[in-house]
This record gives structure tokens, C-alpha cells and sequence, in this order.
């Protein structure tokens, strides 16, 4: 009879197989290094993508002259090559070669269960999130309020630039990274990208966005992956996150946005006047049609309404089709309603969910016998090439953690959430919506370079406010 019911509770999926389970333990076998050589091989890919489009460009325009003349599209060799830079579909692909040797190792049977039991929550949760952040009566309420403090300190490209990269991210705490990821890019995008800053203040930049939306989340224990993550092993309150280290993060954010800004402020002295001109000329044409209030409170409680279910996906999947009937009916204040892209970073971010799960016995390993500075530098190391939601569920597999070393962890995670693109879940939305700004492509190395100073502000906040040298 017990045997019955287990065959039909892994029938239904109900129930992962002992060797399953075997491949999630942090146990090293040949197999595991295999997983993790691939994983590599994924991440270098990663960081090769600029160069792969950089090349696909060349090669594109070498063709060019000879396409014109027999009116042909671009060749299967392009087509590739600008496949293989999307770095959305990196994990994804390195996924497939993965899945092969699990099978050789351990039977398809057992290769499909370990994919098919992966938990996609916050994969199908970005998606949903990505796209109602970035609809239009989202995006002008959040431009409104954006607007309102801009003004206070003048008005200027300047103060669009700061008050966008403080307030963007801490508005994560409450409508989740992705969401914050989402309106924060499309503004940048319309209010500071569109007046081509030089290349070393654009990466600087994407560096602060990409940081201070990692950290930016930490005011609550509900809107950031790796804050839920700990806040349910390690039984943090609202309260507790707050108090330990929401404010320091504020903190972090303002101090780097500033020193970014008196770095680079002869140049933004440029810009505002780029601004001044590039408003009296176009200005009057360029205003959008006003959405209704009506309309953006109805939006607004459906993100709420998707964020508070976050670990329900029945509840948010059906909510958002609610949403999609609400988009329809209004659809004369709308512009278009934008899925493509969420569902490649879905695909992104289940493809680091695979990998992931065969992570955890170097991972462990790794961190368990550091000091608590030691682990504060190291989870940030490891975060740039692990997502940081990934890090932080493993090292939750470490027994009789101490609170500073609990502490150590989680500033790191999401301190060095801005050194990759795949160092933050919301990174590769952050990537898709401004990437068109940079050629196309985003050199991994002038992102990790830029991230530093950021990255560094917050790991010295972190550890001179914390527990780590009391």
C-alpha cells in the first residue's frame, strides 16, 4: 500500500525520488563537478555576450554589401551569433547539456524529475511583475512622484538622475525589485539615457541601479527573494530587517549616489544644459495623454494584490488574467502591453534555478568555517556569479549559524547584487530595458568595475554599523 501511494504521489509530482533528492545534497560526486564545470561554462558565456554581439555586428555589416544585392535576410551564422548574445537564454541553453549528463548519470526518469520539480515561483512572479511595472499608468505614477522630489532640488537632468537612483530602489521594499527594476530603467531610459551621457557615466550608472535595487528592498521582509529566503529560515520580522539593515542600506545608496555625482557633476553640468535645450525644443510635443487616477489605483491594486500573494502562483497567475480583461478594457489609456521580454528573464532566472540546485556542497563548503568578515566578502564574491536568492537559500543549509555570521551573509548577498548581471534576479530586466543604450550589449567588465565603488560603500557601512567588529 505505502508503495502504491508513493508511485502515484510521484506520478502527480507530489514527491521527489530518493535520487533526486541525492542530487540537491550537499555531497560531492563526479557528477557534481560535472554540474559545476557546466555552470562555469554558463557564466563565461555570460560575461562574453558584448563581445558575442560585437561580433555578430562585424560580421553582419561584412555581409551587408552582398545581402543588398541578392535582397536577402541575414545569414543562419548572424542569426546565431545574435542568439547566443541574448544573454536571457545563456542559463537556459547551458541547461540542456546538463540535463544530457544527468541522464547519463542517473536515468532520464530521474534527469526529468529534477527538472521538473524546480521551483519557478519567482521566475512566473518576475514575469507578471515586469509586465505590470512597466504599463503606462504604473509608469506615471511612479514618474509623478519622481517628479515632485526631482523638482525640490530644481528639476534638473541632475536631480531626475539622483532622486531616480535613491527612490526608484527603495520603492522596491513595497512593489518588490522587479517592479522597482522596472519603472526605475524605462525612466532612466526617457529622463537621463535619452541624452547620451558618456560611456563612463553610463556604466556608472547601470552599476548604481543595479546595487541600490539589491539593497534597496531590504526595508521590508517581503519584497526582495533572498530577504524572503531568510526572513522565513531565520524568523526576521519587518521590524528586524528594518532596524538591521534597512537603514544602513539607505545609507549605502545615498553615499554612492553621491560620490558618483560630484565624480562626474562637470558632466551633468553639460547635460542639464543638453536638457534645457533638447525641452524647449521638443517639450510641448513629447507630454504624454494623462492616465485617469481611477486607472492607476486599479493598477496599482492589482500589483498589490499579485505582490501579497508572491508565493501563491495559482492566485497571482489568475490575478494577472483579471489584469489582462482590466488592460483590455482600458486599453484607449494603455500603450502596449509588454511580455516578450519578461518571459525571457523568466527564462533566465528558471535556467539559474536549475543550475542552482546542484550548487550547494561548494557552496556550503566554502563559507562554513570563515570568520564573519571573511563571509560578508565572500557571499558578495560569490553572488557576482551566483544569484544572490541562490547563495542565500544555501547557506541557510549551514547549521547553528550565530547572528553575526547570519548577518554577514545577508549584507553580502545583497551587497554585491550590482557586480553581474545574473549577481540579482531583477539585473537582466534592468539589462533588456536599457541595453539599446549601450550598442545593443553591456561589457560584464565596465558593469563590475563601475559596481565596485557602490559595492564597497555598502561593505563598509555594513560592517562599521553592524555586529561584525562589536
Amino acid at each position: 500500500m505505502l508503495a502504491d501511494l508513493v508511485k502515484t504521489a510521484m506520478k502527480f509530482d507530489c514527491l521527489k525520488s530518493d535520487q533526486v533528492l541525492a542530487l540537491e545534497e550537499l555531497q560531492y560526486s563526479p557528477f557534481h563537478l560535472i554540474s559545476l564545470v557546466i555552470l562555469v561554462l554558463a557564466i563565461i558565456h555570460t560575461l562574453c555576450v558584448h563581445k558575442i554581439h560585437h561580433f555578430a555586428r562585424q560580421l553582419e555589416a561584412r555581409q551587408a554589401p552582398k545581402r543588398l544585392i541578392q535582397q536577402s535576410p541575414r545569414s543562419v551564422h548572424v542569426q546565431i551569433l545574435y542568439f547566443l548574445a541574448e544573454v536571457e537564454i545563456v542559463f537556459a541553453i547551458w541547461a540542456i547539456p546538463l540535463f544530457f549528463f544527468m541522464a547519463a548519470f542517473s536515468g532520464w526518469r530521474v534527469a526529468l524529475e529534477y527538472i521538473n520539480t524546480r521551483d519557478y515561483t519567482e521566475a512566473l512572479f518576475v514575469i507578471i511583475v515586469l509586465s505590470i511595472a512597466s504599463t503606462k499608468p504604473i509608469i506615471q505614477c511612479t514618474q509623478r512622484i519622481i517628479r515632485i522630489i526631482a523638482k525640490a532640488f530644481g528639476g534638473t537632468l541632475s536631480a531626475w538622475w539622483f532622486t531616480l537612483l535613491t527612490v526608484g530602489p527603495l520603492l522596491g521594499s513595497f512593489i518588490t525589485e522587479a517592479g522597482a527594476m522596472a519603472v526605475t530603467a524605462v525612466l532612466l531610459s526617457r529622463e537621463f539615457y535619452s541624452f547620451r551621457p558618456s560611456s563612463k557615466l553610463s556604466y556608472a550608472t547601470l552599476a548604481l541601479l543595479f546595487t541600490n535595487i539589491s539593497v534597496g528592498g531590504v526595508l521590508t521582509n517581503f519584497a526582495s527573494p533572498a530577504v524572503l529566503v531568510l526572513a522565513h529560515a531565520w524568523e526576521w520580522s519587518n521590524w528586524d530587517v528594518f532596524i538591521t539593515f534597512g537603514w544602513k542600506a539607505a545609507l549605502g545608496i545615498v553615499i554612492a549616489n553621491t560620490i558618483y555625482w560630484i565624480y562626474f557633476r562637470k558632466e551633468f553640468a553639460q547635460l542639464n544644459e543638453r536638457k534645457k535645450v533638447s525641452t524647449a525644443v521638443f517639450g510641448a510635443s513629447s507630454r504624454e495623454t494623462q492616465v485617469p487616477f481611477w486607472v492607476i489605483s486599479v493598477h496599482l491594486l492589482f500589483l498589490g494584490i499579485i505582490v501579497l500573494s508572491a508565493h501563491y502562483p495559482a492566485i497571482f497567475m489568475a490575478t494577472y488574467l483579471f489584469f489582462i480583461g482590466l488592460y483590455q478594457a482600458t486599453k484607449h489609456h494603455q500603450s502596449a502591453l509588454k511580455l516578450a521580454r519578461p518571459l525571457l528573464i523568466g527564462l533566465f532566472l528558471a535556467g539559474l534555478v536549475i543550475h542552482g540546485g546542484l550548487q550547494g556542497w561548494w557552496v556550503v563548503l566554502t563559507l562554513e568555517h570563515l570568520s564573519p568578515v571573511e563571509v560578508l566578502g565572500m557571499s558578495m564574491a560569490l553572488t557576482a556569479f551566483n544569484d544572490n536568492t541562490a547563495i542565500a537559500y544555501l547557506a541557510t543549509l549551514i547549521p547553528n549559524w550565530s547572528d553575526v555570521y547570519q548577518y554577514a551573509l545577508f549584507t553580502g548577498v545583497i551587497a554585491g547584487g550590482g557586480l553581474t548581471v545574473i549577481a540579482n534576479a531583477p539585473n537582466p530586466a534592468g539589462f533588456v530595458f536599457l541595453s539599446s543604450h549601450f550598442g545593443g550589449s553591456i561589457s560584464s567588465w565596465k558593469l563590475g568595475m563601475a559596481a565596485l565603488l557602490p559595492a564597497g560603500v555598502l561593505y563598509i557601512i555594513f560592517s562599521l554599523l553592524g555586529p561584525l567588529f562589536l
